[in-house]
């Protein structure tokens, strides 16, 4: 992170897992409205475990990216093996990276080893660990984040904490298809925030009036040259992050009603016998259908009954 690329890579990442999870979760509780069970992850149809190996390759190259590529010496210690102060960032997006990819690990041996009741459970908790480091990262950052940088983390902290809260609350309603619905919402969120950042604060075209580009500890940094000007930023990235918001939620309900009209249960409709319709039109018709029934009924009966007399002689 700390560039460009560093945030809308991530942050396309975040934004295909969390779309993937939002048309499942639309698609399974569509298909059953009534005995909808939520899922930690889906499998793809040809491949079962694409999405966790996607998790785990996205954060391999993240971390590769920061600790290895990155860098200039391609490794991010000193000569004397410390960790130098440019540097503790790429630690900590690494650690991030990290605590996912074994999310995704795990979840593939709970699936293969772990008893079916608890597969879900431990999954989600282990999912909710990997956003409470992200969010534990992001709130005790070693860069300088109190500038227009924090106040964009400061609303992705807002994001990740929804989808932390959500992740522990669906281990106890895994039948909500709110809770659902609204974490995929913040994964997805994340990933448009993350790839904002990058383009907003890292395309010189974008940086707001009254501030500039710095080149600190190795990285670009936007500053602006008084509080007015700083105020002004932050304000302007506030009001980004509410219409980013609205455009996030009116999409996913907009794509929720495209889905269910798609997937939702279609109920067939049969036409009904006249007399189960009453028709006052064919009220008559009914009776004396109804009366001849009677009749046959009756006729019937009396015919049985005759036979049944007609092996008895009763004459005197």
């Amino acid at each position: 992170m700390g560039t460009l690329v560093g945030h809308v890579a991530p942050g396309f990442g975040f934004f295909l897992i969390g779309l993937w999870h939002l048309l499942n979760h639309i698609k399974l509780h569509a298909q059953n409205p009534n005995s909808y069970i939520s899922k930690p992850w889906f499998p793809a149809s040809k491949l079962k475990y694409l999405e966790l190996f996607l998790i785990m390759g996205g954060c391999t190259m993240s971390i590769a990216m920061e600790l290895f590529i990155g860098p200039e010496r391609h490794q991010p210690f000193d000569p004397d093996l410390t960790i130098p102060s440019n540097h503790l960032h790429n630690f900590e997006h690494s650690i991030i990276s990290l605590t996912f990819f074994l999310y995704a690990a795990f979840a593939i041996v709970f699936d293969k080893i772990a008893p079916q009741k608890t597969q879900y459970s431990l999954t989600q908790v282990l999912g909710a660990a990997a956003f409470g480091q992200q969010l534990l990262v992001f709130h005790l950052h070693s860069a300088d984040h109190m500038g227009v940088e924090g106040e964009y983390h400061l609303l992705l902290q807002l994001l990740v904490s929804t989808s932390l809260l959500t992740t522990l609350m669906g281990i106890a309603y895994r039948k909500s298809f709110l809770i659902s619905f609204i974490r995929s919402i913040s994964i997805l969120s994340q990933g448009v925030w993350f790839m904002v950042m990058g383009f907003m604060l890292w395309t010189p075209e974008f940086i707001p009036k009254g501030c500039f580009m710095n080149l600190e500890e190795g990285h670009k940094v936007v500053r602006c040259h008084n509080d007015e000007a700083l105020d002004r930023a932050k304000s302007l990235v506030n009001m980004e992050f509410s219409w980013y918001m609205i455009l996030v939620i009116v999409s996913s309900l907009c794509l929720y009603l495209y889905m269910i009209k798609i997937y939702g249960e279609k109920v067939e409709y049969q036409t009904l016998p006249k007399y189960e319709l009453g028709d006052e039109e064919d009220g008559e018709d009914d009776v004396e259908a109804q009366k001849k029934i009677k009749i046959d009924v009756a006729s019937k009966s009396f015919v049985q009954m005759g036979k049944g007399y007609a092996p008895m002689d009763i004459e005197r």
